[in-house]
Formats: structure tokens, C-alpha cells, sequence
């Protein structure tokens, strides 16, 4: 977001809601949609330290693993997942921040590399479901935590104003965003699928209605 902000890019792909609505409200998007979503999920190691195995309650299952002092994984990149990480670990009255570097780690690495060091060291982490499900370097590692609402996962697309900055390819940019939200990229996003498994779901304008 922040290159899409200077202009280096013509359209912005990404899921932290809040912060799209921000960057279109302040002149830097022409307009949000949305494409498609799925969920996160809290993974960690068999052991599960902090009992937290079978938990639907992201926010009860993330004082546990602060009561514990189990290690957790944190991207700390300032990313949608991260986004969503520091939501809820307010949503649950736990300022991770105070324990940065004890329990608490902070990898400032993209979502690959941040579970393969939480697997190296043992830690819960927050991860996008389809990032897990592609994920090789599992381990013994599970999902221990999903199914809650607070987990779900929007995706949207948004072009760069060209009013803001006028290297930017709109008429290109927006022929991609219909193809994107319309019918047959809607499609393309449904039969995506990694391990037999789908990856997002379509809630685009052009998705097929169940």
C-alpha cells in the first residue's frame, strides 16, 4: 500500500479492509472492490504449549498463548496479515509489544519465511489459510485455532488515481479489474486450487451465485 501511495503500481490486490477504505478515501484509490476471500488460522506445533487445540475463539486462544509465554510468530511488517494480527491481539487486551524479542517474536518477513521460522523455533503463528495449505515445510505443525468470524479474510482491488499520479495505466488497470471481479476471472479464482484443495473463494460482482 504504501508503494501504491508513491505511485509504483497501477493497481492495489490486497486484504486489510480498513487501511483500502482509508487509501480510497484519501484520494489515492478510485475505487474498492471486492474479489474474493477465505480465512486465517492459527497454527503451532503438536504440542500446543498453550492449549489452545480446537479453540474457535481467536481472541480467548491469543490470551492463552500470552498467559503461557508461548512463543509466537508475529510478520511485524506492517502487512494485511499483520494488520490482522495486532486487531486481534487488541480485540483480546494483550499488548504483545511489551514481550518483542522474549516470547513474542517479530520476524519482519513475509508470510513464508515467518512460518518457517515459526516451525524452526516452535511458535503459534497467524497465517492466511491458503498460504497454509500451500505451505511445504509444515512439520508437525496443525491448525489449532479457526472458525472464528473475526478470521475471515476479504480480498479487494483497487485502482491507483491517476489523478494522483499520472504515470499511472488506468484504462489497462481497470480492463484488468473488470476481468478480476468480472465472470471469468471470478471463475478462474474458484477452480484455483493447491493439494486438491480451493484456495479463495469469489465474491466479486461477477461471481457465480450459489
Amino acid at each position: 500500500m504504501k508503494n501504491a501511495r508513491n505511485g509504483d503500481g497501477d493497481v492495489l490486490l490486497v486484504h486489510a479492509k480498513p487501511a483500502e477504505e482509508k487509501f480510497v478515501a484519501d484520494g489515492f484509490g478510485v475505487k474498492r472492490f471486492d474479489v474474493m476471500y477465505n480465512d486465517f488460522v492459527i497454527v503451532g506445533p503438536a504440542k500446543d504449549p498453550a492449549g489452545v487445540n480446537g479453540m474457535d475463539a481467536a481472541g480467548a486462544a491469543l490470551q492463552k498463548i500470552a498467559k503461557a509465554k508461548a512463543a509466537f510468530a508475529s510478520r511485524g511488517d506492517d502487512s494485511g496479515t499483520h494488520k490482522k494480527e495486532l486487531s486481534l491481539w487488541t480485540s483480546a487486551g494483550v499488548d504483545p509489544s511489551k514481550d518483542s524479542g522474549g516470547w513474542y517474536r517479530e520476524t519482519g518477513s513475509g508470510m513464508g519465511a515467518t512460518l518457517n521460522t515459526a516451525v524452526g523455533m516452535g511458535a503459534y503463528a497467524l497465517t492466511d489459510r491458503a498460504t497454509w495449505i500451500a505451505f511445504k515445510n509444515k512439520g508437525d505443525f496443525k491448525i489449532h485455532v479457526e472458525g472464528d468470524k473475526n478470521l475471515f479474510n476479504q480480498y479487494g482491488v483497487i485502482l491507483v488515481n491517476p489523478e494522483k499520479h499520472s504515470k499511472v495505466k488506468a484504462a489497462e488497470g481497470q480492463a484488468f479489474i473488470d476481468w478480476l471481479i468480472g465472470p471469468e476471472g471470478q471463475a478462474a479464482i474458484a477452480a484455483y486450487k493447491r493439494n486438491g484443495q480451493q484456495l479463495f473463494f469469489p465474491n466479486g460482482k461477477g461471481a457465480k451465485q450459489s
